[in-house]
């Protein structure tokens, strides 16, 4: 995924460096524009405020991920797993300024609280779109599907923030095999063999979660 021409990702990175050395709340704006070579103005017409400006590339990536899931697609499960890896692609793309928002955020309650809001608004991006994707849906499939990508989008996320080698991209893919698999709704492998079919029987009121449950402790 190519950085949007949208981002200012000079200003973000001076920004951000200056919340490293000097603290969150003893950077000024006014700081921030001079070590990034722009106007007092231009910042705030960009960004709005100090906490905006950490967050700049969640909002241009929410957008073009609006975007992406308004096309067509042929599997909506797998448009969202898309999506996902289009995310983690954009900050494996520069993974040094990553780590050090990543640090920034960990160092501020505020940044903290506000990266949880970011985190559901992609969650909730998600469920709305697979929702209108799939009419019918049960709720809980929608929402719990969306937030199991992006669980598993945050925990391999986080082994790339919190480490110093770059994270593959086939990590993350497996990951959202496992939850497309868990929901049955990744197409069958080539070569599956007959044996590989389950077939069980539960009374109709017996919750699905406990369905899943039985399953399980029988085939382990």
């Amino acid at each position: 995924m190519q950085e949007s021409a949208q981002m200012p990702g000079g200003v973000v990175a001076a920004a951000l460096d200056l919340f490293r050395s000097q603290g969150f709340d003893q950077t000024s704006v006014e700081q921030i524009a001079k070590a990034a070579g722009v106007s007092r103005s231009t910042f705030f017409r960009q960004f709005g405020g100090k906490e905006d400006v950490v967050f700049a590339d969640h909002e241009v990536l929410l957008g073009e991920l609006r975007e992406f899931l308004a096309g067509s697609h042929p599997d909506p499960w797998e448009a969202v797993c898309r999506a996902s890896q289009l995310v983690f692609a954009h900050f494996a793309n520069d993974p040094e300024l990553a780590r050090l928002r990543y640090q920034v955020v960990r160092e501020v309650p505020a940044l903290r609280e506000r990266e949880i809001v970011t985190v559901f608004r992609y969650e909730r991006l998600f469920d709305d779109y697979l929702r209108r994707a799939l009419p019918g849906i049960d709720p809980l499939d929608a929402v719990g599907f969306a937030a199991g990508v992006t669980a598993v989008h945050n925990h391999v996320l986080r082994q790339l923030l919190r480490g110093t080698k770059p994270v593959a991209p086939a990590v993350l893919q497996k990951a959202l095999d496992d939850v497309r698999r868990r929901y049955g709704v990744l197409p069958d492998s080539a070569g599956a063999r007959e044996d590989d079919l389950v077939v069980a029987v539960f009374p109709r009121a017996m919750p699905v979660a406990e369905m899943s449950r039985r399953v399980q402790a029988e085939l382990s």
